[in-house]
């Protein structure tokens, strides 16, 4: 399949002219700026933030391998999620293929937007069927969504699978990796230059423990970062963050220390939820969560809340009926579960 870039923009996206804030007129060094009405007293945030995130994309594109013109920033991943699909999908004419179950901000942001969403049934152990994907495609189908791990099954999906869909459709494929950093694996970012309609989604919520600063990432090839820096708000990532988020990836030795725990935990409390009389599945998992098959699901989500624990329910999960997904805490959070569910799930209760 031949991929042209310019054929899948909307029109209008690509005759438009994008906004001009004050710090993209000037991009230099002074000593007075009176450019942008800002405040001229001394205030710690007075100032407007640098709209192109110059020294935190230097900062990421350093840790990623990667250079920053394939790097966009976003708050959050939804933020990138909701670009791709205003930049590239026509509302009431274009469609997005969407393999279920999965992260559904991929649906809402579908919908917001007014694009049509084909869903596409994963196999039994959750994995991606490429011909079922690529059959439900036609000519207004623009996007793919793939998550991977997913969520909230947890599983990496099949490295062939999203080959074929990379050299057998015309339009972008959308591999959102926000729990990549649990796999031990590299993920796609090593091979961006060898799909050009590979646009790779992670996060620093999740591994990097910056969930309330909402730090989203998007990477591809550089024409395709130009098209979301040209109808992205200009300053979507504020000051505060970037300086925060700066000081954070000074050590990266602090994010891998808590993976490499967080990594042990997860096999610990699989492994101890297997053996609870009452789970009837504890599904392989290679993200910071465990999806697990329990009887009465939402009665025993309900009870954990009675008991100060919150975890997620997923009701009606695709082919397994309602299931429960458990963020993977510290041990002590590990063990306070467990002794919850025990109880819980004891033939006597």
């Amino acid at each position: 399949m031949t991929f042209d870039l310019d054929k899948l923009v909307r029109a209008n996206v690509r005759r438009m002219k994008p906004y001009s804030s004050a710090r993209d007129d000037f991009q230099g060094k002074a000593s007075i700026y009176l450019d942008a009405n800002e405040n001229p007293f001394s205030h710690l945030f007075s100032r407007y933030p640098d709209p192109h995130q110059g020294e935190l994309k230097a900062k990421i594109s350093a840790l990623k391998g990667t250079q920053p013109a394939n790097l966009f920033i976003g708050n959050g991943s939804d933020e990138a999620i909701d670009l791709l699909i205003r930049a590239f999908c026509e509302p009431g004419r274009d469609n997005v293929v969407i393999p279920q179950p999965t992260y559904g901000m991929y649906t809402v942001s579908s919908e917001t937007n007014a694009v049509e969403i084909r869903p596409v049934s994963l196999t039994s152990s959750f994995d991606l069927n490429a011909g079922a994907v690529l059959a439900t495609c036609d000519s207004h189908t623009k996007l793919i969504f793939l998550c991977s791990p997913n969520n909230p099954s947890g599983k990496v999906l099949s490295t062939e699978a999203i080959e074929r869909l990379l050299t057998g459709f015309p339009g972008l494929v959308v591999v959102d990796e926000a729990y990549i950093d649990f796999t031990g694996m590299p993920g796609w970012v090593p091979r961006l230059r060898e799909y050009p309609n590979l646009v790779i989604l992670q996060t620093l919520s999740k591994a990097w423990g910056l969930a309330g600063l909402r730090v989203g990432l998007c990477l591809a090839s550089p024409a395709i970062i130009q098209v979301l820096n040209k109808i992205k708000p200009p300053y979507n990532i504020n000051a505060a963050t970037q300086q925060l988020t700066l000081e954070a990836l000074n050590y990266p030795e602090n994010m891998m220390r808590e993976v490499s725990e967080l990594r042990g935990e997860r096999e610990k409390l699989a492994a101890s939820l297997q053996n609870l009389p009452g789970v009837n599945r504890v599904f392989p998992s290679d993200a910071n969560f465990l999806l697990i098959q329990v009887p009465n699901a939402r009665s025993v989500y309900e009870r954990l809340i009675s008991v100060g624990i919150v975890v997620r329910l997923r009701p009606a999960l695709l082919l397994y009926g309602d299931c429960l997904r458990i963020t993977v805490g510290t041990p002590e959070e590990n063990q306070n579960v467990l002794r919850a569910l025990s109880e819980i799930l004891s033939p006597s209760a």
